[in-house]
């Protein structure tokens, strides 16, 4: 009697303990009675009925995902391999447990998948120009998808946009002749510029002309200050209409003279 006493109360302590769960803070417990959802519990100690009641545990922290290599084809035609990180985590326990098989799984199928259909449609210097972009359109629409699933999609992020050698080198080459562009279009600016400021430093002294005078001085001044065994004094060209002037009237005065016999 005594052995049957001591079998029945090992059973009710082993029924007892099994039926005694603790869930950690980040922890969710579905309970399923006799098949059908009866409540989402924890964290804490709950209560799971044996045989009656059955418990899946859901885990609420954000996973990180790390999305395999992805061939694309870029919309400019060029073959590039791409991987991405993606950030999620569960926020319905029991969608995640109802709704799909293995939420894990059908992510990482779906950010492939979507990664593959979003850069197709995008030429290669957007992939590399416009990251950010990318990612936003990347996370929204694995974050619509997964919604029914009880997944919140927090980030996604493209981490590696691999090329072929040649393709480097053209993008190099590319590089390089958009330098030189802009090179010779700041020179040609440049050069624009300061014939327009000769211009209207010209306008000025025509202007003035005892600041043409005083600008001649200037520039003699600084020849002279030169070590030159050769200098070329400029004249200004009232000096020598003056002289053609003098020249003109004495010619004239000689033409007046009466002729001799």
């Amino acid at each position: 009697m005594e052995t049957i006493l001591l079998v029945v109360a090992a059973l009710i302590v082993a029924i007892l303990a099994s039926a005694i769960r603790v869930l950690r803070e980040y922890e969710r417990g579905v309970i399923f009675q006799l098949g059908r959802f009866w409540a989402v519990k924890g964290p804490g100690l709950i209560i799971v009925i044996p045989v009656i009641q059955q418990m899946v545990r859901s885990d609420l922290r954000t996973v990180v995902m790390d999305v395999p290599s992805q061939d694309v084809i870029s919309k400019d035609n060029v073959s590039v391999s791409v991987n991405a990180v993606l950030y999620f985590r569960v926020v319905d326990p029991e969608r995640s447990v109802i709704n799909v098989e293995d939420f894990f799984a059908a992510t990482s199928q779906l950010a492939q998948t979507t990664l593959r259909s979003v850069l197709g449609q995008h030429d290669l210097d957007e992939m590399l120009a416009e990251r950010d972009k990318l990612n936003e359109d990347i996370q929204n629409i694995l974050d619509e998808h997964t919604d029914a699933w009880g997944i919140k999609v927090a980030n996604v992020e493209i981490k590696h946009v691999d090329i072929d050698e040649s393709m480097i080198r053209a993008i190099a080459q590319q590089a390089e002749a958009e330098r030189s562009r802009r090179a010779k279009i700041i020179h040609a600016e440049g050069e624009m510029q300061a014939a327009q400021k000769l211009q209207d430093a010209a306008n000025i002294l025509s202007q003035n002309p005892q600041a043409l005078q005083l600008r001649y001085l200037q520039t003699l001044q600084g020849i002279a200050g030169e070590q030159n065994s050769t200098i070329v004094f400029p004249l200004p060209m009232d000096l020598m209409g003056a002289f053609k002037h003098l020249i003109q009237k004495a010619s004239g005065s000689d033409s007046d003279k009466p002729k001799q016999d």
